[in-house]
């Protein structure tokens, strides 16, 4: 059984003020694993002083340091990757292709950023004046649950290369999964205040965080309403705020692309981390002169996904990751059902031969209207709704139609023409014939998918501001 009773905090690991305790269950089984006490808002203060203190020294190191402490990160995370997979198998389910992908990121994102650092301009001539990029400040990093390991390392390596310490607040749904990336963390060796790690509710540890003077910068990935929040929570501290919020993607399939091709990677990029995926393409726009075959198509390929034990390298779908997320997710399904959704696949419930574990059926709908609510709403769980189109422009309406704006898909035979439709569409990334993402480059979203961008140059210039230097002639 774990017992995780303690925050990272200026260089070690130290006990919590905090009293809350949350059980901890494998979602597979719905077993008790283990327990988490919560660090408060005293926990919070310490470790908003511990980086307050490391920031001055952090912001005057020089490139080779950062890119060195970003390497040694690289490395220690690289050394507990198993242990971070296993972390998020157990206590998240997530399927093993797909743990083992995010554990391995994990170690990317460092190596990604000192590549992106190496060669990084902090210094400028514009006219007559030098614009030098400066560290902004101490910063709050928030990760969610669904994309702990990742999101964690993602912005840690962003802060670092710009030359901020940081308070990390992982969800508390994640405690396992923050527990290990944290260790690998420390056994990089970098100076004390650096990074800060605690667990906590929103309600206090992440509320001193969005409030508190000695936190210049916010990095958040979650949802959209709590995004708002913490947005208006920093508003007197004028915070800078860069926020990585809900979508609600769409899939582009246009008429002359392979269906037999083109659908699984669809029902893939649907599905991916069993559902729970800002950027899961949950909207599949079909020419509706194909709907019937696509229909069938994807009914006979939702069927065949392996639903079950997240451990075995056949399984595409695993379990949800809480009571709540599978509640969410039936909600959902009924809902679907009573707009008039016809059900191509799955249904309410668990899949046959599952007594326990939040097991969830893939589920597919057909005859969906956009203004439905399984089209507007962030599910996130397997739940696809398909959606049927005359002509190329009324599909880029539709897609567009959204409150969101995270990610889009493109499918076509013409690489010129889906490029064209991806110009048009209101999203921060579109990807064309993949569903893989481009690391290097920007992430983010539009409307109320966000503010901002993580990843790369763009990610470490989310921590940096420009400062202006002009000075009259004959001054050197």
């Amino acid at each position: 059984m774990w017992n995780i009773d303690q925050a990272y905090i200026d260089g070690a690991f130290v006990p919590v003020q905090g009293s809350e305790r949350l059980e901890i269950c494998n979602p597979a089984t719905e077993r008790a694993i283990g327990t988490v006490t919560l660090a408060n808002r005293e926990d919070a203060k310490r470790a908003i002083a511990a980086a307050n203190r490391a920031q001055p020294a952090l912001a005057r190191s020089t490139r080779a340091q950062r890119i060195d402490m970003l390497r040694r990160l690289e490395a220690a995370v690289l050394a507990r990757t198993d242990r971070i997979r296993e972390a998020t198998i157990e206590e998240y389910g997530g399927p093993l292709a797909r743990s083992q992908w995010v554990s391995n990121y994990a170690s990317q994102c460092f190596a990604t950023t000192a590549q992106a650092l190496r060669d990084y301009a902090f210094e400028r001539r514009l006219g007559e004046a030098t614009v030098v990029m400066e560290p902004v400040g101490v910063a709050g990093l928030i990760a969610p649950w669904n994309a702990a390991a990742g999101s964690i390392c993602s912005k840690l390596a962003s802060a670092i290369a710009a030359g901020c310490a940081s308070v990390v607040k992982p969800s508390e749904l994640g405690p396992l999964q923050a527990q290990a990336v944290t260790e690998a963390l420390h056994d990089a060796g970098l100076p004390p205040g650096v990074f800060n790690v605690l667990l906590g509710r929103g309600s206090d540890v992440g509320d001193e965080i969005a409030t508190s003077a000695g936190i210049a910068k916010i990095s958040f990935t979650g949802s959209t309403q709590t995004g708002k929040l913490i947005a208006r929570a920093g508003v007197d501290t004028m915070k800078r705020v860069s926020l990585a919020l809900s979508g609600k993607s769409a899939t582009l399939v246009l008429d002359d692309a392979d269906l037999a091709a083109t659908l699984p990677l669809a029902l893939n990029a649907a599905f991916m981390n069993n559902g729970q995926a800002c950027v899961a393409g949950t909207r599949l726009l079909i020419p509706r002169v194909h709907m019937k075959a696509a229909i069938e198509q994807v009914r006979a390929a939702a069927a065949a996904l392996r639903v079950g034990d997240p451990r075995d390298p056949a399984t595409a779908v695993g379990p949800l990751a809480s009571q709540a997320q599978f509640d969410r997710v039936q909600h959902f399904i009924r809902r679907g059902l009573a707009q008039g959704a016809t059900l191509v696949a799955g249904g309410e419930g668990r899949p046959d031969g599952f007594e326990r574990g939040w097991f969830v059926r893939p589920t597919v709908f057909a005859e969906v209207r956009n203004d439905m609510d399984i089209a507007r709403e962030e599910i996130f769980g397997p739940v696809l709704s398909m959606i049927g189109y005359g002509d190329e422009d009324e599909a880029i309406g539709i897609a567009n139609d959204s409150p969101y704006g995270l990610q889009a898909y493109v499918f076509s035979s013409d690489a010129q023409r889906a490029l064209r439709v991806a110009s048009r569409l209101r999203a921060g990334t579109v990807l064309v014939n993949r569903i893989a993402p481009e690391l290097a480059a920007p992430f983010g979203g539009v409307k109320q998918s966000g503010v901002g961008r993580e990843f790369g140059v763009f990610g470490m210039e989310a921590f940096l501001e420009p400062k202006t230097i002009a000075a009259a002639d004959g001054i050197a």
